[in-house]
């Protein structure tokens, strides 16, 4: 029997299109790191040590690990603390601007919220490859902050990354779930549907659907963000 629901963030509980997201962060961030390096080779550079540590499958460092140690050596400084501190600044200052593309919708909270009340478990399962303070700024956004999650997943606590099975496992490992007592809710066909891989049921929310790949479609579930709210409705109680 299913307990606990598992909820990607952008695209599917944050209502915003993920690309626009991405490409208006990396501009701002880039911003911050001109008089060092030119906005397209950070971006570049940036991007590259994401990959690796969106790929890398050692389960002895955790994200943030491994992609500090593939980015440092990239970027101009001689001092990790040098850098630390200006990403420090722009997560604190900066990234909570990011909010003004994101429409207001009280969609989300009230899915947590029908979802909290019926006796489920709740956890974040957005891709692991921010800082704490950057996800939790989001969950901010969409008046999500407050519930009590089972696990948020960070770049800090976390070891896998999607769309890799390992992720999921991880998480089931870290919050004492079958995969049979979970459902996988997102909008990446890839990412986020994996989870099904693992048994674990999956709904595909479609509002900013992701499918880069062009993959079939493999969902038990699926509609807009408000079919979510009514399907959560309509669960039983736990």
């Amino acid at each position: 029997m299913i307990n606990t629901l598992l909820f990607d963030l952008d695209g599917t509980l944050l209502p915003v299109d993920t690309d626009e997201f991405i490409g208006s962060y990396l501009k701002l961030l880039s911003s911050k790191l001109i008089k060092w390096i030119e906005p397209r080779d950070f971006i570049e550079k940036l991007m590259s040590s994401t990959y690796v540590m969106m790929h890398d499958l050692d389960p002895s460092k955790t994200n943030k690990d491994v992609f500090w140690e593939d980015f440092f050596p990239k970027m101009p400084f001689d001092k990790k603390e040098e850098l630390f501190l200006i990403f420090d600044e722009f997560y604190e200052k900066d990234f909570p601007t990011l909010s003004s593309i994101v429409k207001k919708n009280p969609v989300p909270a009230q899915v947590l919220e029908t979802a909290l009340k019926k006796g489920y478990d709740l956890v974040i399962a957005t891709s692991p490859i921010f800082p704490e303070s950057a996800i939790y700024e989001r969950l901010r956004w969409i008046d999500a902050l407050d519930f009590p999650y089972k696990l948020v997943t960070t770049y800090e606590n976390m070891h896998f990354s999607k769309p890799h099975v390992e992720y999921y496992g991880e998480i089931l490992e870290r919050i004492q779930k079958k995969p049979d007592e979970c459902m996988m809710i997102g909008n990446d066909v890839e990412e986020d549907l994996a989870a099904g891989l693992l048994g674990m049921k999956t709904y595909l929310v479609i509002d900013h659907m992701l499918n880069r790949k062009n993959l079939d479609i493999k969902c038990d579930y699926t509609g807009s963000l408000n079919d979510l709210l009514d399907f959560v409705k309509n669960m039983k109680e736990v």
